[in-house]
């Protein structure tokens, strides 16, 4: 007997539930399973470049690891699935929960025209620890802060890693259809971009050596982007190249300080799931409809300071350098993600849609839950926000942050000959702004105030 696992977000063979219950009937007698990815332009067309670009890596990882046996079709999903289950007369098509908008809708879309086949849509797992809308409040509602939905994800638990799916018994695709080579699923990077390693082997050489040199110090440091105290694990996580199960059953083994601030991390990516499981209206609106009604600037200038802020010439070095790691890598510390989220909602006047709609053009883990709620945390308009009127400084966060300007002068090569902390503020060097950087577009102290100011004017709703 034959079954179909479709892949998504979950591009490994490890720790993969829907993986094994494909190739493990219900006696526990084996089946040969067809491992197809589709090339959804639905999906391809919203994602960035250097998203794709990893996306085709770890497809092409994965087809190794399956003995070059994965399947990649184009179409649109409630088609071709049932189609190749035809072509093999599989009577299950496997698949991991998707929790997302489009996924929840895609999948529907999916079942039905699968059961008018006689096809049976089985879902195992998802890409979270805790699948959202597991985690509740005692009297069945969702939580909206934090802080208890913690509580509530730590006493629920999650299961052990499910085990290792490296002897299953991979359909040879040949004769089912063309297969799309993973050059059609990506895109070209900018010039200089580097992303990291692709595939699950890469994740786990990347998370062996967070566990080895970094984690017992990772409540500290993964404040500091000057060091390299992060996991980069986000872009991993993302395509599911490994299951946050399998962090959390290494984290288990290594109790300290740093390992429960990285756990707490992982509850973090549960939390920003639920909420937009349970709200899926906030991937475009905030949680908090008053901070939509502020007055937001438009226009050209207001363009004009969007433009900059992009590129990483608002001349404010630390809010810079974040920018331009972005475009250098794909990737920003998070620390920096809320410091240049604030910039460009406090300082600019800018609504949060738009630096969402940015991060996820160009960041290499876009992932729409933790983005969205991420920026609406830094607008105060989300689930347990930072209130609008908390305004993060430019210049103290990166003195704060970057002490001796490491961070800064390695993204911002204008800078690179200013010595120490003084990096963070070129207008006060001897001879002024060294030559090519921006002058500041803005006076953070003026646009502070004008941002209190704007929060005491909101309209109040009934």
């Amino acid at each position: 007997m034959t079954t179909l696992l479709w892949f998504r977000r979950d591009l490994r063979l490890d720790d993969h539930p829907a993986l094994l219950a494909a190739a493990h009937g219900p006696g526990g007698e084996s089946r040969d399973v067809l491992g197809v990815f589709v090339a959804d332009d639905q999906l391809l067309n919203g994602s960035g470049s250097p998203r794709r670009n990893f996306l085709a890596g770890c497809l092409d990882a994965l087809s190794e690891s399956m003995g070059g046996r994965l399947l990649i079709v184009h179409g649109r999903p409630e088609k071709v699935i049932p189609q190749l289950a035809a072509k093999v007369d599989a009577k299950q098509v496997h698949i991991s929960a998707d929790y997302g908008p489009y996924g929840r809708a895609r999948d529907e879309r999916v079942e039905k025209a699968l059961q008018d086949k006689n096809v049976e849509l089985v879902t195992t797992g998802s890409a979270y620890a805790i699948a959202p809308g597991r985690v509740n409040k005692p009297d069945g509602k969702p939580y909206a802060v934090f802080t208890p939905y913690f509580r509530g994800w730590t006493a629920h638990g999650w299961r052990k890693p499910a085990g290792s799916g490296d002897s299953v018994q991979f359909v040879d695709p040949a004769g089912l259809g063309r297969s799309v080579a993973s050059e059609k699923v990506s895109a070209a990077l900018s010039k200089g971009m580097e992303l990291p390693e692709p595939g699950e082997a890469a994740a786990r050489k990347a998370w062996s050596h967070f566990l080895e040199t970094a984690v017992a110090a990772y409540d500290d440091e993964r404040n500091r982007p000057d060091h390299p105290g992060t996991s980069h694990m986000s872009p991993y996580l993302k395509w599911g190249c490994i299951h946050p199960r399998t962090l959390l059953a290494d984290l288990a083994r290594r109790r300290s300080v740093g390992a429960d601030s990285y756990q707490r991390e992982l509850a973090f990516r549960d939390f920003y799931a639920d909420i937009l499981f349970h709200r899926p209206d906030t991937l475009t609106v905030s949680a908090d409809l008053t901070i939509d009604r502020l007055d937001w600037d438009t226009g050209k200038e207001a363009d004009e300071r969007f433009e900059a802020w992009k590129l990483g010439r608002t001349g404010y070095p630390y809010v810079d350098a974040g920018m331009r790691q972005l475009l250098a890598e794909g990737w920003i510390h998070n620390r920096v993600r809320m410091g240049v989220a604030s910039f460009l909602i406090k300082d600019l006047h800018l609504a949060w849609q738009l630096g969402a709609a940015h991060f996820m053009d160009h960041l290499v883990d876009g992932d729409i839950a933790s983005n969205t709620h991420g920026w609406q945390w830094v607008a105060g308009a989300g689930a347990q926000a930072s209130p609008y009127y908390r305004v993060f400084n430019p210049i103290s966060q990166g003195e704060k942050f970057d002490p001796d300007g490491d961070y800064v002068r390695r993204y911002i090569p204008e800078l690179a000959a200013v010595a120490g902390k003084a990096v963070h503020r070129p207008w006060d060097l001897p001879d002024g702004v060294p030559k090519g950087y921006a002058p500041p577009i803005v006076d953070h102290a003026a646009e502070r105030t004008e941002t209190l100011r704007r929060w005491e004017q909101r309209p109040h709703t009934r």
